[in-house]
């Protein structure tokens, strides 16, 4: 069986939410990271505090992304105190390998600042040589009732091949997982097989991960996890101890809690 799909073990680990999703999954239990994410999800907060708080929210999830699930290599670097003592001045320990190739997938309009973000919070990390941000222009495809039936890729600007690549994907809303997956199916159809498919959505639902989760080498870390439209007795278990009842979607496939349309409000769209 999937890992995640069914699964029911309880999962316990230092810095997380207790979950029974699968192993593949990390709800950050972060009390500082919950108040940015709960501050930019509330009514009247406007720019420039918006991007502001997204910025901060997506440097601490990539962070903890990348400690988790990035490859590792030794080092040992000289510091400024090598020149005096040439053998007790240089640092030995474990960093990000500094020679492995990560492609940041910006997912218009939402994913804008996070994919940005994420890309320029790496190329601090290691040499910008291994490093592209790509640009999807996709959108949610809905009925009459305004239910989401798809998503419409219109155009997207891919710099090349993601063989053996990091593949982060940034997108603050993990609704339905369709975004997701349309996008991870245009770079398995025409930009190769990425090693890993890291997933960064700022809030998720339960109907996301079991989505998305389906996706071999996908890996979910978010700052939040939302059930709101499940009855009271399920959200008194651990997340995922009863996966089949939970739900975090309304009829018109938005989260709830939830933060509203985000790339709407971060465009200020209604201006």
């Amino acid at each position: 069986m999937e890992a995640g799909i069914g699964a029911r073990e309880l999962i316990e680990r230092r810095g997380e939410v207790s979950q029974a999703y699968g192993p593949r999954v990390h709800v950050l239990d972060s009390p500082s990271l919950a108040t940015l994410v709960a501050r930019i999800s509330a009514p009247g907060i406007r720019q420039p505090e918006l991007t502001l708080v997204l910025r901060q929210i997506y440097a601490a999830l990539f962070l903890a992304a990348a400690d988790g699930e990035l490859p590792k290599a030794a080092a040992a670097i000289p510091t400024r105190m090598a020149e005096s003592h040439p053998e007790d001045g240089v640092w030995r320990g474990t960093i990000l390998a500094p020679d492995q190739r990560v492609t940041f997938v910006d997912v218009i309009r939402a994913g804008l600042v996070p994919s940005q973000v994420c890309y320029e919070l790496c190329a601090s990390l290691m040499p910008d040589e291994g490093l592209r941000i790509d640009h999807l222009n996709m959108a949610r495809v809905s009925d009459a009732d305004g239910r989401v039936t798809g998503v419409d890729l219109s155009g997207s600007k891919v710099g090349g091949p993601v063989d053996d690549h990091t593949l982060v994907l940034a997108d603050p809303m993990g609704a339905t997982g369709s975004t997701t997956l349309k996008t991870i199916d245009h770079y398995l159809a025409n930009h190769g097989k990425p090693a890993r498919i890291l997933a960064l959505p700022m809030i998720a639902t339960p109907e996301y991960l079991r989505a998305v989760l389906e996706v071999e080498d996908l890996v979910v870390y978010t700052s939040r996890l939302d059930r709101g439209m499940s009855a009271p007795d399920v959200l008194d278990e651990h997340p995922g101890v009863r996966w089949d009842e939970e739900r975090g979607l309304n009829e018109h496939s938005y989260i709830v809690p939830g933060a509203g349309g985000l790339g709407e409000v971060l465009n200020n769209s209604w201006c």
